[in-house]
Order: structure tokens, then sequence, then C-alpha cells
């Protein structure tokens, strides 16, 4: 059978996507960072699936064309890698479209540059002389962890630069996993990532309060008053908690989910596809409940994480972990019984290597259901009777791993025709070296000379709407005190709601105070009950936008964190929240704030909504060794939709595997039995 054209691409496909670039390149030094699938135009997709959909699919149905994008470089003579962008026929065999991208943008990190920076600090005298000249106590072994360098200071020339934040672990415990981000070291090498040689060492100030942006306070016993902080169970001082018993998830006839077709869902009246890449992860297709159009494409589209601590070089620290490193290839391999519990159904996604060989990366989503309280309930106080319904949700998680943080990305879908799109924040905050007895303003001191620096993580979610159709209309809800009148409020309790269609792309922000309300229509269709049109809503989270200055480069690279919201007219190709290329950019280039910009009409249109969010982070003790998550969910419910509560029919049964707490296995105190 004929992959569909939604689906990730196989193993077989990218290989021959690495061998038509190949075959392009004859005689030249290839040097390949990412093959994934090209989503074909969405007018030929739309054409397929209406097909599909209506069952008259046949083997002879014309198909869009299953597309490789291949992202490379060129390595010339002068040793300086040229990037090229190739989109590749899998089934033809041959490059329909190439691009040469040009030296201002530069192309994402790939995992085997983290090891050339390693490699390249090791063979670095500068740096090995730097770090002698910190003298690290015995029992100390130098941790580099390589990070993006953020955005390009204007004066400085645009050349490919890698850094690593540097650490000393203790070894004396033998243990491979201590914790070595309580030992931070004030130095980062910067690799010219061309050269593949360290050409700087940038020396960090430690100081705190009162003391300057570059002196450097520090005594000769650098990590002489900072702690161990362990977190791996066996190394905890106390060990693990003992009173804790076992909590089960049980499902004994299976799961009520169905997978078919590699990467076809149906659970519950939903029925849509997952597939995954190495920039956005999991991503969301084709969305349908109970045959009704509701979604065409969803994912987390970009993901900013700015550093709020002027010294230099920390001004550059900003992350864009989606567009700088790709999400996909940083997603972890999931684990049956500690990543997701039940019965879980895993999906594997494919990586390669930088011979473009492609391998498995397996079990990079899990699919499973969960309980998430009650659904629905009603008692009849006459007759005492009880219906109550649990509020069960079919999940599609992936988890990333970022050097100290991790993010945990879950779409949920309800029985009511709600999907939630939820962010997770946990690991280890980013830590640099303080002086002992000082407090910072640019942060909060977690351990002994450990100072948490203050940041933000921005999120943007990017929701392709179809609401029975892919021609819908934005608009926004508020409600606001009507002013008293003998004639229309004369007692003071009226509020009026009042609506205002989006007409032109724009971005625009959350209002809680007016419990502003976004709502996804479709104008041709009408509710028979309501009389309003068909369609979805949401209330955008009210969380703080990027707090960097207008005008500076962490602003400017991140303009798609300026609104709540941003509605523009759909375009093909047109995915990333903050641009095709993030990595050292100083300005945000074709991301959302330049598709707003079009003007476009976006009314009774093909639209895409972009929802943003996140956390200012001003860290915390309770925050270390590593951080309880920080949960974020944009909740998607229908609104008009249906003609009465979609989850009306869910089965109110009695859970029998319930049982009452005996007073041995409580709290019940000695003697009162």
């Amino acid at each position: 059978m004929a992959p569909h054209p939604l689906s990730t691409l196989s193993i077989e496909e990218t290989r021959r996507a690495r061998d038509v670039v190949l075959a392009s390149h004859a005689g030249a030094v290839v040097d390949f960072r990412e093959i994934f699938l090209q989503e074909p135009v969405k007018e030929d997709v739309k054409r397929y699936l209406d097909l599909e959909h209506s069952a008259r699919l046949s083997p002879t149905s014309p198909r869009p064309p299953r597309l490789a994008k291949c992202q490379y470089d060129i390595i010339g003579s002068d040793r300086v890698p040229e990037y090229h962008e190739s989109i590749v026929d899998v089934e033809l065999k041959r490059r329909v479209k190439h691009e040469v991208i040009g030296k201002e943008h530069q192309a994402g990190l790939t995992l085997w540059e983290f090891d050339t920076l390693v490699n390249a600090c090791k063979a670095s005298p500068l740096f090995q002389e730097a770090i002698a000249a910190l003298k690290l106590p015995e029992g100390f072994e130098l941790v580099v962890e390589p990070w993006p360098y953020g955005g390009m200071d204007l004066e400085h020339e645009n050349k490919r630069y890698f850094q690593g934040l540097c650490f000393a672990q203790d070894t004396r415990s033998k243990n491979v996993d201590s914790n070595f981000y309580a030992f931070p070291l004030p130095l980062i090498p910067i690799m010219d990532a061309h050269k593949k040689e360290i050409v700087r060492i940038d020396k960090l100030a430690t100081g705190g309060k009162g003391d300057g942006l570059s002196e450097k306070t520090h005594s000769e016993k650098i990590i002489g008053h900072c702690q161990t902080s362990e977190y791996v169970p066996e190394l905890l001082e106390k060990g693990t908690r003992k009173d804790l018993k076992a909590l089960n998830v049980l499902q004994p006839d299976g799961p009520s989910f169905k997978v078919s077709n590699e990467n076809l869902i149906e659970w519950q009246k939903w029925r849509f596809r997952v597939s995954f890449n190495p920039r956005e992860g999991a991503v969301i297709h084709d969305v349908h409940y109970d045959g009704r159009s509701i979604l065409y494409r969803l994912s987390i589209s970009e993901m900013t994480v700015p550093y709020a601590d002027p010294r230099p070089p920390f001004h550059r620290k900003q992350a864009f972990d989606f567009g700088d490193g790709g999400a996909g290839n940083c997603a972890n391999n999931l684990s049956l019984g500690c990543d997701c519990l039940g019965v879980i159904k895993y999906f594997d996604g494919v990586v390669i290597s930088s011979d473009g060989e492609p391998e498995n990366h397996p079990n990079v989503i899990c699919l499973h259901e969960q309980d998430n309280g009650i659904g629905w309930k009603h008692t009849n106080w006459r007759t005492g009777r009880a219906v109550v319904t649990r509020n069960r949700e079919l999940v599609v998680q992936f988890i990333i791993t970022l050097a100290n943080y991790e993010y945990v990305f879950a779409y949920k879908f309800d029985q009511s025709g709600g999907i939630t799109i939820e962010t997770r924040a946990t690991g280890i905050v980013s830590v640099v070296n303080i002086d002992p007895g000082k407090t910072s303003n640019y942060g909060n001191v977690v351990s002994g000379g450990v100072l948490a620096q203050n940041h933000q993580h921005i999120f943007c979610a990017r929701i392709d709407p179809a609401i029975d159709g892919h021609n819908n209309t934005v608009l926004h809800e508020e409600s606001h005190t009507m002013p008293w009148d003998q004639a229309t409020n004369p007692h003071g309790n009226l509020y009026e709601v009042r609506k205002t269609t989006v007409h032109r792309s724009a971005g625009l922000d959350a209002a809680p105070q007016h419990n502003r309300t976004f709502k996804i229509i479709n104008p041709n269709k009408t509710n028979p009950v309501s009389g309003n049109p068909v369609g979805y809503k949401f209330v955008p989270p009210p969380t703080q936008k990027l707090l960097a200055s207008p005008g500076s480069i962490q602003a400017q690279r991140a303009l798609f964190a300026q609104h709540h919201v941003w509605v523009t007219k759909y375009k093909d190709n047109e995915l990333y929240a903050g641009g095709r290329f993030t990595l050292q950019s100083q300005l945000e280039v074709d991301g959302v704030s330049d598709a707003a910009k079009r003007n476009d009409p976006v009314t009774n249109e093909d639209v895409v909504i972009w929802s943003v969010f996140g956390l200012t982070h001003n860290p915390r003790v309770e925050d270390w060794p590593v951080m309880p998550a920080d949960i974020f969910q944009v909740n998607f419910r229908p609104s008009d939709f249906f003609t009465a509560n979609p989850s009306i029919d869910v089965p109110s049964t009695k859970n029998l595997s319930s049982q009452l707490a005996t007073s041995e296995s409580c709290c019940a105190e000695p003697g009162k039995l």
C-alpha cells in the first residue's frame, strides 16, 4: 500500500532522497543535516482527503507527490560549508526544487555538532589553559554543555559560532549521573563552527548586587563554596519515600483507541493522523469528530527562552528550541510505565547521520488514554439519583530534552469534542556561578555558589482550523458592564456581549478583564438550535509577553512573542512562528509577524491561528535541583458546533475496581479503628 500523503517518511524513502541529493552533487563533499517530509501543497491534499472521507479513494485516484525536504552543506575547498535545501520527489527519484541559502542565515544545529564542540575544547590549548587556571579540586572533572550562540551582536562578523557552558562533575561517587549543574564554572568557550576551533574564551562575572557587569570577583577556589545537589534516587542522602504504595492504571479489556494505516488514530468519534518531524516533533493532521472536520493541522511551532542577565555574554543567551536545533531531534525515547501509563501505543521517527544514512528513532510519541476527573454530572435532589461520567482523554505526547531543560508536549482529545494543547516545563534551571554570600538582581541563589538566572519560556502553537470546511472567520467576543439605564438596565445587573470580527491579518492580545474569547467560525454553516455559525473557541492564556526592550536583539528576533494571538491567511510552507532560520538571527524573518504584515483578508478564508503563551520564570529554591513541572494549557472547545452536549451518551458506568480504604491502609490513629 502506498504511504498516506501525511505520514512520516520511511527509512527507505529517506535513503532514496539522500541518494538523489548525492547524485545531484557528484564529486562534492555533502554533509547532511535533515531529511524529512515536505508536506504536499494543501489544495492537493484537500482533494485527496475529500476522496478518502467520502470512501471514493481507489488505487487509481490521484495522489499528492511524496516529497522529502533535504537540508545539507556542500563543503568547498575553503572548508566553509555552503548551506542548501532541496525538495526531492522520492517516488520519481528526482529533485524538483533546489535553493542555496544566503550566508546571512544559519542552518539549525545538528546533534553531531555537539561532539564537534566538545572535541574542539579538548584540542584547544587556549581552552585547556583557561580550565587549568581554575584549579579544580581533585575528584572533579570538566563537563562542557553545548549551547546555541544566541543573537549576534550588530557589530560582530556574521560567522557560525557555537558555545559551551562549563561545569565540574564530582566523580567521587563514581556515579556518571551525579549532578554537575551544582558546580558551574565562570567561562564559556566559543567555537568557530566552520573551522571547528575554539577562537575565544568568554570569562564570566560572578558578582552580585552592587558589582559591575564585567568585574571578575571570584576567588581561586572557584567551586569551594558550591554544594553537592543530587537528584538520581541512589544518590539522595535520605533516599526516596518509603510510604508510597502502588497506583496502577489498568485496562483489562485493552485500549478504546484503534491505530491503522501506520498513523491513523480513531477513538471516541475522533479521527486524525499523527506524524513526526525533526523540527516540530509530533504533528496532528486532518482532525474529525463524528465525521465533521475540525482541524487541518496542529503543531507546536516555536519556543523562545530569553534570559534577563545583562552581563556579557549573557545578553545573547536566548534559545529557539524548535528552530535552533529541532524539537524532534531532541525527543526522548519514551519508556513503558514511566512517561505514559496504561496501555500504550508508541510511534517511531526517522533521523539521519551526517552522511544522510537514516535510522529508526524509536518511541518518540506515545498514545494513551487517561482519566481526568468528572466529565459531567447531575444529581436529581428530589430522587437522590446522580448520573456522572468520567472525563476520559486520549493523549498524544512527546518529550524533549534540551541540555538542562525538559519539555512535555501533549495534545489531549476529550469525549466532549474538546482539544487541549498542554506544555509542561521541568528539568534543571540554567545556572551560573556566584560569589559566596552574594545575591543578585538577575536571578535567585538556589544552592551554594549557584545562581539560577531569570528568564522566560514563550511557546507558540500553530492551529490550522477547518471548522466544517476550510473557509473560516475569526472573531473575539467580550463581556462588558453596561451602564445603569432606567429603560434597559434599571437594576444594574446587565452585561453586554460584544463580538468583533477580525477582517485583516493581525496580532491581538488576551483581555481577561473582558473575558476575551476567540472564536473560529464557519460563516457558511448555521447551528439549527442557536442560529449562530458553527465554531470552536479558545481563551488565550493571559501570560506575560516578551520582556526584553522593544528594538533589542532579543525582541527583534522573537517578534511572534509580541502578541498572544495572531490571525493570518494560510500560505503553503508558512509553519514557523519565528521564521525558517532562528540560529544567531538578529531579526525574525518570514515568521508570523511578516505574515501578519501582508494585511491579507481573513474573513471566510483559509486562516491560521497562532496561540502564544508561556512562563516568566524567576526561579525559586524549590526549583532546585530539578524543578516540579509548570503546566500551561490552551483549551480548544466547540461553540455552537453541536446541537447538544456531545458527551451526553458517554456511559456512566461504575468503576468496580475502586474500593474503600480500610483502617489498615490509611491514616487512622492507633487505638481509633
